[in-house]
């Protein structure tokens, strides 16, 4: 069940994004996951994210009420994680988080998977814990990225993996927390995209530091980016300065 925010973005020439920054901001995520980040750094965040029009505020839970009222009217979305950085939470903790998140107003759930069970070879819990966070995210009207860390995984798990995640109708598989000891690579995104076809996105992650790597990324088969600089990311292509 793919919900895209911006459909279309697929079938850009990825070369052509570098010289339209508005096109690059709606395929971001503008992440602030920082555990240090206080309430003014989550307002100034969704001040960025509705300037610029990137696609989502991606935040920590607990600043979800703070980040759905300030972009409320915005068209900038709301997203949260569960299960964040490890996953390695029982289901049923991360689906009381899950549900908190909704109630809260998230409409993006970015859930890591149990990446141990995984390598334990247990796919029946993998992919019935998946199965059951996008049911709840389906049921309340948001969308579900499962994040299978690829940095943690060897080739044949990163497919198992995807393919778990697309049989339990997630709308994105993600690369990476952006926690880990590397993050998005094209080599991993043109994997993910080929295991999960494109009635599923792929959300590129970790690193994403530049509009060159937005460009590597896009080619690779991404259709989301997650990032922290954005801002950064879109100025170099032109953006005006932010004012705050």
């Amino acid at each position: 069940m793919l919900m895209s925010v911006h459909p279309g973005v697929m079938g850009h020439d990825p070369v052509s994004l570098l010289h339209d920054w508005r096109s690059v901001a709606a395929l971001i995520d503008h992440t602030l996951l920082d555990p240090a980040a206080t309430s003014r750094d989550i307002i100034q965040t969704c001040s960025q994210a509705k300037r610029y029009g990137f696609c989502a505020v991606m935040v920590n839970p607990a600043w979800v009420m703070l980040a759905g009222a300030q972009v409320h009217g915005s068209g900038v979305r709301v997203g949260t994680v569960i299960g964040f950085p490890l996953g390695a939470n029982l289901t049923v903790t991360k689906l009381a988080e899950a549900e908190a998140a909704v109630q809260n107003g998230a409409q993006e759930l970015d859930m890591v998977i149990n990446i141990g069970a995984l390598k334990s070879g247990d796919r029946v819990l993998v992919q019935s814990e998946i199965l059951s966070l996008a049911r709840l995210a389906h049921a309340h009207g948001a969308i579900l990225k499962a994040i299978i860390e690829t940095a943690l995984l060897n080739q044949g798990e990163k497919i198992l993996a995807c393919a778990l995640a697309a049989e339990a109708g997630v709308d994105f598989v993600k690369t990476s927390t952006g926690f880990a000891r590397s993050g998005a690579t094209p080599a991993d995104v043109a994997l993910v995209r080929g295991v999960v076809g494109h009635q599923i996105g792929v959300k590129a992650a970790g690193g994403i530091r530049t509009a060159a790597d937005v460009v590597e990324m896009v080619e690779a088969g991404a259709n989301r980016i997650g990032s922290s600089a954005g801002v950064a990311i879109v100025r170099e292509m032109g953006a005006p300065l932010d004012e705050e």
